[in-house]
């Protein structure tokens, strides 16, 4: 008797648990129910994967899709859109938005405006702040919440945890992974003065290696006091890398494409304000830092930290330019690219994009191609060559950093629990995503 799939991707590499080799993958029902040589099933749909690598489903841990409130820089379906068309298959949303995500009602409207408009799997963040932290525990633990997210020094939006007491009654409000943009915000505040009006270049000045190096040693001395796990997001400075090294047992790291490509004082003489973000992009030792810490196994996952601007905002003058570049969407070819030129293994990629986020997160049937998993596939040519270009972006702003770059190595098709949402750089279903879920929320069946 033939078996029969819903899908079958035949002919491809495949990135699993076991290596990456040759291997069929049979789905059905939404998940992978078989891996192997099966040349001889029937489908009622056949990729034909031959000349590429079927890698599990890319997860950026790290969006900000400005919904509600700014929807002229973004809203969940642009964002959602621009994350498929990259080969992005689900992202974790922040919750610095207007109102900000600090609420059992914020999160419930997100996740139904995100219902039957997102184009990707998504899970929502609750920011932290004063006021909720006796709540951080109940709310973190609602269907479709990825974990609570502290901003510990100023950026964009209102949200702030700053003061120690507030950082450690958060961390001792709940048990899952707390998530934080590790910046001191009374340092931030005393060096104002630093940044030079209508000079980028002062951004990195004014928020300096010790306003993260002294942010990043509180917070890790306050989890271990709260027995609570942290994840250090977007980390920039060769100083705070020997300190998360010493926290393994309870910090993850996550750094960004852009802090591993980009370097001061160049890309704010090449971009301007375009290249500004927070904490920011800095000298290329600290680069350099990031990438020995990527070969060592230091950094957990990779984010986009996807934020998009407009260019009206952006062109304003420095300092009252906003912080934060769009992402999501040139994530997969600016890491494929490194892979390509040596400085990423492909096996590294795969940890650091899908294992890394289902390890820290505790993604329940996500982030590896095994049986029994959601059948999320990001299909990539590696050796595919093309210049990224603001026309390719989907996002609301229309402009990347990354504009006129060369990669090698792109996404071809995006497959979300069997379902082909994009292939060659074009939609090919509507609006398919579901919330993430996660072991330690799960729900009880109907």
């Amino acid at each position: 008797m033939v078996e029969r799939f819903d899908l079958l991707i035949q002919g491809g590499i495949a990135a699993t648990p076991n290596g990456i080799a040759p291997a069929d993958i049979g789905v059905r029902g939404g998940r992978i129910a078989a891996i192997g040589s099966l040349g001889s099933a029937g489908a009622a749909e056949v990729f034909d994967a031959r000349g590429l690598h079927v890698l599990p489903g890319v997860i950026d841990t790290q969006v900000h899709f400005r919904e509600p409130g700014n929807a002229h820089k973004e809203d969940l379906e642009s964002g959602s859109r621009a994350a498929v068309l990259g080969g992005v298959t689900g992202v974790f949303e922040m919750p610095n938005t207007t109102p900000p995500t600090t609420t059992r009602a914020a999160i419930e409207d997100k996740l139904v405006r995100a219902r039957n408009r997102m184009h990707c799997d998504y899970a929502f963040y609750v920011g932290a702040t004063p006021a909720n932290v006796g709540a951080l525990g109940e709310l973190e633990r609602m269907p479709g919440v990825c974990g609570v997210k502290a901003f510990l020094g100023s950026s964009t939006g209102s949200l702030l945890l700053n003061h120690p007491d507030d950082i450690l009654a958060a961390l001792k409000s709940g048990r899952r992974r707390v998530a934080v943009h590790s910046e001191d915000e009374d340092r931030l505040n005393a060096r104002k003065d630093l940044r030079v009006t209508g000079d980028p270049r002062s951004h990195p000045l004014w928020r300096d290696v010790e306003t993260a190096r002294a942010s990043t040693e509180r917070v890790l001395r306050l989890a271990r006091q709260a027995g609570r796990r942290l994840h250090v997001l977007h980390v920039t400075t060769a100083e705070e890398l020997p300190l998360l090294a010493a926290a393994r047992d309870v910090a993850t790291v996550e750094t960004t494409p852009q802090h591993l490509t980009l370097a001061a004082p160049e890309c704010y003489e090449r971009l301007g304000a375009y290249a500004q973000m927070n904490p920011p992009i800095r000298e290329s030792r600290h680069r350099d830092a990031l990438w020995q810490a990527v070969r060592d196994g230091l950094i957990d996952v990779i984010g986009s930290d996807h934020a998009p601007h407009t260019r009206a905002e952006k062109d304003q003058t420095y300092p009252d330019t906003p912080s934060g570049m769009p992402g999501v969407q040139t994530l997969v070819t600016i890491l494929l690219d490194h892979v390509n030129a040596g400085r990423l293994t492909l096996e590294r990629f795969v940890d650091l994009t899908s294992a890394g986020a289902a390890r820290i997160f505790g993604l329940a049937g996500k982030g590896r191609i095994a049986l029994g998993y959601d059948a999320d596939f990001t299909i990539v040519d590696l050796k595919a060559k093309k210049t990224i270009e603001n026309g390719w972006i989907a996002s609301t702003c229309g402009w990347t950093p990354f504009d006129g770059m060369a990669t090698t190595g792109w996404a071809l098709a995006t497959i979300i629990r069997g379902r082909t949402v994009m292939r060659d750089r074009a939609l090919t279903l509507g609006a398919q995503g579901r919330p993430i879920r996660f072991v330690e929320t799960l729900q009880p069946s109907p």
